[in-house]
């Protein structure tokens, strides 16, 4: 068994603040044509998109942090099941 991802792993510093009107800024997007034009035409709400998008990527970037910053202990551990098996596997059903 290999341990290769982070689940559920709060991030140093972070404090997830529910959207409101007193937390919200206004930014300057700079989007390509086709997709602004396209997206009009389907009716998307712009702001949300963005919104959507980049908390996928913050996501996506805290994962790689996280695991960039782990990757020796990830490694220790893997090693250390390799030579010695999983703790307690007598004891799993499958």
């Amino acid at each position: 068994m290999r341990i290769s991802y982070a689940h559920n792993v709060p991030i140093k510093g972070s404090r997830p603040m529910p959207p409101s009107i007193d937390t919200r800024r206004a930014t300057n997007v700079t989007l390509p044509v086709h997709l602004l034009t396209e997206a009009r035409a389907l009716g998307l709400n712009i702001s949300q998109a963005c919104e959507q998008g980049l908390a996928t990527a913050l996501a996506a970037r805290r994962r790689e942090n996280w695991l960039s910053e782990n990757s020796d202990a990830i490694q220790s551990w893997n090693e250390h099941v390799e030579t010695h098996g999983l703790p307690l596997a007598e004891y799993r059903a499958f």
